[in-house]
């Protein structure tokens, strides 16, 4: 869907942009299907913040999407509504089952109300259709992949992503996912025909500070902003330099560019290429 650009009628609107919701079909959620989300705001059981910049922001619901769908096995669904998620970046669709059941599922780029999908071991090849990866033809996009088998879909669930079928390995599937990164799935797992819906949504800009503030996202100091005691990069006259070989976090540790991926020999095995590297700025 297309982004909306604000007029300029005060300085924050004048590079704020929106999306254009008019695709959408319904405001309000499925009641059976929705339930209120409780805020934890960054912080443990014990209440403390273990997540800085978070609180606040508009009250949520949570709708209960069907990443699986493994046990609707062959049972063609209806989509009834293309809805918003303020719970993620993508949208979601109302699938009215056959039998009779409701449910949400991620709604594809394309997918459009009316439109039949169905899970099954091996169906038709078009978006929003979900089968074993065994039976996706090579080349074709796919996104909500599984990990593990009975599982649901872990990955490639954000706007506009989407991952590539490359080829086979029995018992394995290479895919190409949207960092670069090549790795094998096991090819009896389930994924979904197609990309994620809202490609636009990385072109939206927020605009002002207070939009932040409404998503639950409190402001974020730099470290040379602070006293010395607060912060490694604290402290000197006015917005001075670091004075560190290399940045450090809040508590010492090295920041920026430094590996931070936790060594798993069982998913190192599994995985054919690393994802691409951006290039830094000069």
């Amino acid at each position: 869907m297309p982004v909306i650009q604000q007029k300029p009628t005060t300085n924050a609107r004048r590079q704020m942009s929106i999306a254009d919701f008019s695709g959408l079909t319904k405001k309000r959620p499925e009641k059976r299907l929705s339930a209120g989300k409780q805020r934890i705001s960054g912080r443990n059981n014990l209440g403390r913040v273990t997540v800085r910049h978070r609180g606040g922001g508009h009250k949520r619901l949570m709708r209960f999407i069907d990443f699986k769908q493994n046990d609707k096995q062959g049972i063609a669904g209806r989509i009834a509504a293309i809805e918003y998620d303020p719970n993620r970046s993508a949208y979601i669709a109302l699938v009215h089952y056959k039998d009779g059941e409701k449910r949400y599922i991620l709604a594809p780029e394309g997918l459009k109300v009316d439109d039949e999908v169905v899970c099954a071991e091996r169906t038709k090849v078009k978006p929003g259709n979900r089968m074993r990866l065994s039976h996706v033809p090579v080349g074709y996009r796919i996104y909500n992949i599984e990990m593990q088998e009975g599982r649901g879909g872990q990955i490639v669930r954000s706007a506009g992503a989407s991952a590539v079928l490359v080829g086979f390995d029995a018992p394995y599937a290479i895919i190409q996912l949207p960092s670069g990164e090549m790795r094998k799935v096991r090819s009896v797992c389930y994924a979904s025909i197609g990309s994620v819906s809202n490609p636009d949504h990385h072109l939206i800009t927020i605009g002002k500070a207070g939009r932040n503030r409404w998503l639950g996202k409190k402001p974020e100091v730099l470290g040379k902003s602070m006293n010395a005691v607060d912060h490694p990069h604290g402290g000197g006259e006015g917005h001075s330099p670091i004075g560190l070989k290399h940045p450090k976090t809040p508590w010492g540790k090295p920041a920026l560019g430094v590996k931070t991926r936790r060594h798993n020999l069982k998913s190192d095995a599994l995985i054919i290429r690393r994802r691409i590297k951006k290039k830094a700025k000069k």
